[in-house]
């Protein structure tokens, strides 16, 4: 695989789909996705999406929380850790089914847009390899928190960076998901139902 460098439309460089991966949300736009006019399943992929957002946000938060001296590090530990865990197994268990099932069924309801679900599937490995950062920042902190270890803070900053640096390809794919699967399934209805 090529690196990000190398390639524009790596998960870390890309800043939207190419055209050819957008015709079906130039069918349907954003603008359009009443969520009451959706498609069930169509409906609960956007819930799912908005939850990791939330769930994002609420994560940085509660640093900023801590940076902010309105909290303690016990209460941060806390708070923190059972949210990333949460957001984790979501995010990990989401990805499974969307690359287990779904991606291989939505190729097959519409081939012509085969490529751009590659490209989605190219990118949950990118999210998994932030997801591993997530996973042992976050293991680090809890140890020395739990430990009473000096460099408890400087382990709540590193899982900051590492939220900081995953946030961003995450809000990427979320939407570059959405434009393809989105539209394709309001239009042409669920693959595996």
């Amino acid at each position: 695989m090529s690196d990000a460098a190398d390639d524009p439309l790596a998960l870390a460089s890309r800043t939207g789909l190419p055209p050819e991966f957008r015709y079906l949300c130039e069918t349907l736009p954003r603008e359009r996705w009443s969520m009451g006019g959706l498609h069930p399943t169509a409906r609960r992929w956007l819930h799912m999406h908005g939850g990791f957002r939330a769930h994002q946000a609420e994560m940085g938060a509660m640093v900023e929380a801590w940076r902010a001296e309105q909290v303690d590090i016990g209460t941060l530990h806390r708070a923190l850790i059972p949210a990333l865990q949460q957001f984790l197994q979501h995010l990990d268990g989401h990805h499974r089914i969307e690359s287990g099932h779904y991606f291989p069924a939505l190729q097959r309801l519409e081939p012509r847009i085969a490529a751009g679900i590659d490209l989605l599937d190219r990118d949950h490995d990118a999210i998994h390899a932030h997801i591993e950062a997530m996973v042992e920042t976050g293991r680090a902190l809890h140890q020395a928190v739990a430990g009473g270890a000096p460099d408890a803070a400087d382990r709540v900053e590193r899982l900051a960076d590492v939220l900081g640096l995953a946030g961003p390809q995450l809000a990427r794919h979320l939407d570059d998901e959405e434009d393809i699967v989105i539209p394709l399934i309001a239009l042409r209805g669920d693959p595996l139902g």
